[in-house]
């Protein structure tokens, strides 16, 4: 026997899986998603609502899911317009929402499922792939979906191509929807998200619906793009 002693072997570092666990909601974080809940649900009952819907896209017949696009400052009121406006005219199971899969994401998430959303975790940067083909069984259900075509992070206004790969992955059209209140508080964040005051005047408009081709050129992708930020920023007004 050698009389070197041989020096201890390093262990085998754990190989990591590659899939994203998105953060779940804290204890806490579910007692103030039931807070907001109750708070939005109180002061949207007060609010008057009128619809703009030049296209008529919500008094078609016979038309299946589609994906709803609303700017993320107006996420306050997008489930309440939901059930008012477009569930009645599509007997959809449900919605399912496109949510961060980030630590500030999880709030949203208790939020959601307060309201009956069913949140599917990922952002362009976290679980994108794993969020699509998520969002593709929902749609394949025949649930409707949403998404915030300028969230998580943005900048305010700014279409990203999450909502076109998501059209074009599922073949739904894209429904751009907005609204004004005439009473509201701006926060000072980067999406100068909106929280409406009781009692406000809420009007909802229904821009032009978009449908995006199976088959894209980067070219395209990028128009189609554009076209969505520009029916987007038609239909919204600070």
């Amino acid at each position: 026997m050698s009389g070197e002693s041989s020096a201890p072997s390093k262990p085998t570092p754990a190989r990591r899986s590659g899939v994203v666990v998105p953060n779940l909601p804290k204890w806490h974080q579910r007692l103030l998603a039931r807070i907001v809940w109750l708070a939005v649900s109180a002061v949207s009952g007060t609010i008057r609502y009128r619809l703009n819907d030049p296209h008529d896209y919500l008094k078609r017949k016979g038309f299946g899911p589609s994906i709803y696009c609303t700017w993320h400052n107006r996420l306050a009121l997008c489930v309440k317009l939901y059930a008012l406006f477009a569930r009645p005219l599509y007997p959809s199971p449900g919605l399912a929402g496109l949510v961060s899969a980030s630590k500030d994401g999880a709030l949203l998430v208790a939020i959601f499922e307060c309201f009956g959303v069913n949140p599917v975790r990922g952002s362009s940067s976290r679980r994108g792939a794993q969020a699509l083909l998520e969002l593709s069984t929902w749609a394949e259900r025949g649930y409707d979906l949403a998404i915030t075509p300028d969230g998580p992070r943005g900048p305010c206004y700014k279409v990203a191509d999450g909502a076109i790969a998501l059209a074009q992955f599922t073949g739904l059209p894209l429904v751009p929807a907005s609204y004004h209140l005439n009473w509201k508080i701006t926060v000072k964040s980067w999406d100068r998200f909106q929280i409406p005051l009781p009692f406000a005047r809420c009007d909802v408009h229904i821009g032009e619906i978009i449908r995006v081709p199976r088959e894209l050129t980067p070219e395209l992708r990028e128009e189609y793009r554009r076209r969505l930020e520009a029916a987007m920023r038609v239909i919204t007004r600070d």
